[in-house]
């Protein structure tokens, strides 16, 4: 069945795989990330009888709840949302950490989170719908003074209860918590650990999984 999806964070790596990878399965998308430029580019190969890009900064909540009214407007329905939006730092621990990029981060992998929730529970209720979203497998053990792993902590917390909270209404809740990524994320290629394809074939499978099945978590890590 065609599902109209949401994807944060799509321009590139994950999302974009993501996107890349549901066009393919026959779903529409609404896709979402600072770069229009990006954006317009990944629209115009997946077609845009399929794909309509509203640019946005994921932790502006009016330019977020724009993007969202855009594209039900446009597509009558929402069945679907990828909240996948995030990022790391580059100053590592806690003792040496930049309270800057703790700043930035914090906007994009909690608030940005929370904002993406809230502005799509009220459609996802009308389709007893899906979300999704990206934790991390730094967000299921402890690393040394990790202030990143503790936003991802808090995702996997949010992914958990919100489970909960849509089961009251036949909606399902998806954590996916993947290892090491090969994305922009990291300065230098990583080609011997998880590609960004495998993460999206993690979300479409929960994604196509029957309505009786509440894939509730996806944890995956690299072979090596």
């Amino acid at each position: 069945m065609s599902k109209v999806v949401l994807i944060t964070g799509a321009s590139s790596g994950i999302g974009e795989a993501t996107a890349r990878k549901l066009v393919a399965g026959g779903h529409r998308l609404i896709i979402t990330a600072r770069s229009s430029d990006k954006l317009e580019k990944l629209t115009d190969e997946l077609g845009s009888q399929n794909v309509l890009a509203v640019a946005a900064d994921a932790t502006d909540f009016e330019a977020l709840s724009k993007v969202v009214k855009t594209g039900v407007d446009h597509f009558g329905r929402l069945d679907a949302v990828f909240a996948n939006a995030g990022k790391g730092v580059n100053a590592a621990g806690t003792q040496n950490g930049d309270p800057e990029e703790w700043d930035t981060m914090v906007d994009i992998n909690i608030k940005a989170l929370l904002w993406t929730a809230k502005l799509t529970l009220p459609h996802l209720k009308e389709t007893k719908g899906h979300f999704l979203l990206t934790s991390s497998a730094a967000g299921k053990v402890s690393i040394k003074g990790s202030v990143y792993g503790a936003t991802k902590w808090f995702a996997y917390g949010f992914g958990m209860n919100l489970a909960e909270e849509m089961k009251e209404w036949q909606g399902r809740c998806t954590t996916i918590c993947p290892g090491m990524v090969n994305t922009p994320f990291f300065d230098e290629p990583k080609e011997d650990k998880l590609q960004p394809e495998d993460v999206a074939d993690a979300v479409a499978f929960a994604i196509n999984a029957d309505p009786r099945n509440s894939v509730r978590e996806i944890y995956l890590m690299p072979a090596n």
